[in-house]
């Protein structure tokens, strides 16, 4: 009897290997728009406004939900609210299911998450006892919109905006997804795990 260690074992039975990253997240911001000076800069010489307020960001971010919402209607792609328990993967793992395209919109998912945000607070002047307004940052818990797509490359994918100021994004990938589909190009048959492969 021969004995073998595991590296020998597993080299010897190894169909194949995979080196990716597992899940990638991409963020998307303004450098900029991520300090309370950028953010008076914005409004002051951006936007025009004398003084700086959260006060004058709520009509951006009441387009940027109209802008989703109309997007939603006019290529008919379903626009859900997640319960607050609900696994998103799930939700996401009915639509592919579903799916009759290669590429494009699944669905749109939108949750209540916790976002750094900027806000705005009072001070008050020690010589005149006059209030003013003071940009602060905070966090809250505003809408974040979640586009699941399917790619055909990437797989399912999903791409995160905030709907509050300075409205940041995520994309999120898989590795494991992206070699599904390599696999599938190739036309090499495979077996599936949710989040790798289990053979080929």
């Amino acid at each position: 009897m021969v004995s073998q260690n595991v590296a020998e074992i597993i080299k010897n039975h190894v169909v194949l290997e995979v080196e990716c990253i597992n899940r990638m997240y991409l963020n998307g911001y303004v450098p900029e728009l991520q300090t309370e000076g950028g953010f008076v800069h914005f409004v002051r010489k951006h936007l025009g406004f004398p003084i700086a307020s959260t006060a004058v960001i709520s009509p951006l971010s009441q387009a940027v939900i109209h802008a989703i919402e109309v997007f939603a209607k006019d290529q008919h792609v379903d626009l859900i609210t997640f319960d607050k328990n609900q696994r998103k993967d799930d939700v996401t793992q009915d639509y592919l299911a579903r799916a009759s395209f290669a590429e494009g919109v699944l669905y749109i998912g939108k949750a209540q998450e916790k976002a750094a945000v900027f806000r705005t607070i009072h001070k008050r002047n020690a010589e005149t006892g006059k209030s003013y307004p003071w940009i602060s940052r905070g966090t809250a818990l505003p809408n974040h919109y979640y586009f699941y797509l399917l790619d055909e490359d990437f797989g399912p994918l999903f791409i995160k905006f905030c709907s509050y100021f300075p409205y940041a994004i995520k994309v999120c990938i898989n590795g494991h997804e992206w070699v599904k589909r390599q696999l599938a190009k190739e036309g090499i048959a495979f077996e599936a795990l949710d989040n790798g492969v289990l053979s080929c």
